[in-house]
Formats: structure tokens, C-alpha cells, sequence
């Protein structure tokens, strides 16, 4: 009989064979209207809509069903992993910082939200009174002071950081909590590496977009003190989004050598090359994407394969999402792609 792991991996190899991953990407290829790929994504229940609507319920539609592939998983364990608990948390961590923003934004309509089942503790209800919201929750005391004083045009940098830090530290206990190697090991390597990746691009964003200082930039890099049975090395995990700040942001030969160099925008042909945020989080996205595939093929059942499988998901409902939105705006697919250096 399979125990809760192999289960689980059988479960969730069945639903990557049938997602828009591997094999059947190639499908997504040659779309121009929304219709499109709402009839190839719900083939059984797509709607006929107005263009605007259809793009709101399409985008809903694919968040939720992403959700629920994932909790179908994580219930398959008769007490789930605190690392996979965490990942799911993470919906409820980016709606928070969702009611957040549109606030700052001067909206005071609730934003939509995700539907985690009895995984989610904030009363979102309850929104805009953020204090009500947070009441016995783990971001009461997080955040303490700082909901009482969010208002139109704030700057929610400082919020957000203090946010991700405590989601990867949730991320960084549960790997701690997973003694068998081949459990922890892939888990481990990517969650780094998209912490590393983390910093770096918001440290290239709060030069480029924002102009901030040097000793600013560092308040908000993410590090972590790890245990040496999660990573065999101890080193910063934001050790090259600091040496970065180092560089500047129009030489392109002053990036040589830096260990991400190879996600900055190309310069060949350009005449007035500058970093590009963008192209550098798309590609990082790519490296990353690639990883946590070939990672779930390699470490089969086992926990780091269930991550992997989460991530998938959410990398297929990112890749769904964006495709939508070009469509909406008369791109096709293949113009999405490109600008998302999907190869």
C-alpha cells in the first residue's frame, strides 16, 4: 500500500501530466482571443462573456481551480507537512498584501480573494479595519503598530518586507522539520535560490523604479540563518543582491562575473543599455521553473517533490494568467511568450 507520500506523488504526477506543462505547452501556442483559451483550458465549462468580464472571471476561474489541485493534494497526507501548509498559507500572505495595496490605492472595495478552506485565519470579512482582520491571527503581533496606520498613497515597501520574511522563515522551519535527506534536498535548493532571486530584483527594482539609497535597499533584502542539515554551505542569501548595488545600472560591462549575469538584458545592439527589472524577473522566473520540473521527476515520492508540484502549479497559473492578459490587450499567445522569455 502507498503511503501518504506516494499517494500523494501518483495523485499530483496525473495532474501534471493533464496541465499545461511538459508535453502539453505546445498547445497554448496560436492563441488570439480570450474565447480561445477559455475553451481550451474549461473545455466543459467555458463562458461566453463580454471581453473585460471574461478576463476577471477567466483569471478567477484559473487561480481557483490551481487551488484546488493543490489542497487536493496536500488533504492526501493524514497530517500535512508544516513546509506544504505554509505554501498554501501563501494565497492568503498575497490577498493580505493585496487589501494592503488597494488601500494605499485610495480602493476600499474588497479585492478578490482566494478560497483556501480551512487553511485561511484572516477575517477578511472584516476588511478594511485591518486590526479586526488580524485579530488572533499570526500577523497580529507581526504587524502590530503598522495596521493602524495604512492610508491612501503609502509606501507598503517596509509592510511587504516584514511579510516575506516571515513567509520564507515559515517556508525555511518546515524544511527544518523534514529529517530525511531526500525530502529536504531539492526543497532546499530552490527555496534559496528564490530567496537569492528575491533579493536581487527587488534590489534592482528600488534602484531603477524608486531610486532608492544604498543603506535603504539593504533594510529590505531577506536573510536567514540556516540550519546545517538544510544547507550544507553557510553563506548570505543576499550576498549578490548586495554586491549588485555595487554596479551601475547603465554599464553592462560592470555585471561580469556577478553570478546571476545571465538573466540581465542582453546588450547586443543597444546603444543605451540600462538593467531591465522585467527581463530579469522573467528570466529568473524561467531558471526556476525549470528546476522545480526536473526536481519533481527526479525526487519522486517524497516532500520536495509535493513542492515542486506546488510550485508547478502556481508557475502554470502565472504562465495562464499572463496569457489572458495579453490576449485582453490584442496580443496572441506567442507574443505573450516572447515578452515572458519563454523558450
Amino acid at each position: 500500500m502507498l503511503n501518504d507520500d506516494g499517494y500523494a506523488y501518483a495523485k499530483a504526477s496525473w495532474i501534471i501530466g493533464k496541465s499545461f506543462l511538459g508535453k502539453r505547452f505546445n498547445q497554448l501556442s496560436g492563441l488570439h482571443t480570450l474565447s480561445e483559451l477559455d475553451r481550451l483550458v474549461f473545455p466543459d465549462s467555458y463562458r461566453e462573456l463580454p471581453g473585460r468580464e471574461l478576463l476577471v472571471d477567466l483569471e478567477r476561474r484559473i487561480e481557483q481551480r490551481a487551488i484546488r489541485q493543490i489542497l487536493s493534494i496536500v488533504k492526501s497526507y493524514t497530517h500535512p507537512h508544516k513546509l506544504l501548509v505554509r505554501m498554501i498559507k501563501g494565497y492568503e500572505h498575497s490577498d493580505l498584501k493585496k487589501c494592503f495595496t488597494h488601500i494605499s490605492c485610495g480602493k476600499y472595495d474588497v479585492p478578490a480573494l482566494s478560497d483556501i478552506g480551512r487553511f485561511r485565519n484572516i477575517r477578511f470579512d472584516l476588511y478594511p479595519d485591518f486590526p479586526a482582520m488580524l485579530k488572533k491571527t499570526e500577523y497580529e503581533n507581526l504587524l502590530g503598530e503598522d495596521i493602524k496606520h495604512i492610508k491612501q498613497g503609502m509606501d507598503l515597501t517596509a509592510i511587504e518586507t516584514k511579510l516575506d520574511f516571515y513567509y520564507y522563515q515559515g517556508l525555511i522551519e518546515g524544511l527544518s522539520q523534514l529529517f530525511i535527506e531526500e525530502d529536504r534536498h531539492a526543497a532546499a535548493r530552490l527555496i534559496t535560490d528564490e530567496i537569492r532571486l528575491r533579493n536581487c530584483l527587488w534590489a534592482l527594482r528600488l534602484r531603477t523604479y524608486y531610486n532608492k539609497s544604498e543603506s535603504e535597499i539593504k533594510k529590505y533584502l531577506l536573510d536567514f540563518k540556516l540550519n546545517r542539515n538544510i544547507y550544507q554551505r553557510s553563506e548570505s542569501l543576499s550576498a549578490e543582491a548586495k554586491t549588485s548595488l555595487d554596479f551601475h545600472l547603465d554599464l553592462r560591462k560592470n555585471w561580469a562575473g556577478w553570478r546571476w549575469e545571465k538573466f540581465l538584458n542582453p546588450s547586443e545592439g543597444t546603444l543605451d543599455w540600462k538593467v531591465d527589472p522585467r527581463h530579469f524577473q522573467n528570466a529568473a522566473s524561467q531558471y526556476l521553473y525549470h528546476h522545480v520540473y526536473h526536481n519533481f521527476h527526479s525526487s519522486p515520492v517524497s516532500v520536495s517533490a509535493i513542492y515542486c508540484f506546488i510550485k508547478l502549479k502556481q508557475f502554470e497559473e502565472d504562465m495562464l494568467t499572463s496569457i489572458a492578459e495579453g490576449l485582453a490587450l490584442g496580443m496572441d499567445s506567442s507574443g505573450v511568450f516572447k515578452m515572458l522569455e519563454v523558450a
